[in-house]
């Protein structure tokens, strides 16, 4: 699970940096499975004017239990943004892709 754990955070930086629109959405589509990247588009322009930069702060992840509890795990946590704090939360999941398997977000939960 550690090598989950250190996509999960690398993947909600990442998307944090989109909706903020400090990344292009392009750089999302290694790490979101296809049906994820046009709600987070969504999601920026919602996000366009708001002040300060959002600011991954916590996450934690629980593995899923049997059988995929080394496949799939759920991840929450939370950033900031100027002084209020706000959750997030994911599915990642240990996915076949054309070069092999990798971890790939599957569901996100942004509030």
């Amino acid at each position: 699970m550690r090598q989950a754990a250190v996509f999960a955070d690398a993947a909600l930086r990442r998307v944090l940096e989109v909706i903020d629109r400090r990344r292009p959405p392009a750089q999302l589509r290694p790490l979101l499975v296809a049906g994820l990247i046009d709600p987070m588009l969504a999601v920026s322009r919602a996000a366009a004017g708001q002040q300060g930069a959002a600011m991954l702060r916590r996450v934690r992840l629980q593995p899923v239990g049997p059988p995929d509890h080394e496949t799939a795990a759920e991840v929450f946590g939370c950033y900031s943004r100027a002084d209020r704090m706000h959750a997030i939360a994911c599915r990642v999941e240990k996915l076949p892709t054309g070069g092999g398997t990798r971890w790939q977000v599957v569901a996100l939960h942004i509030g």
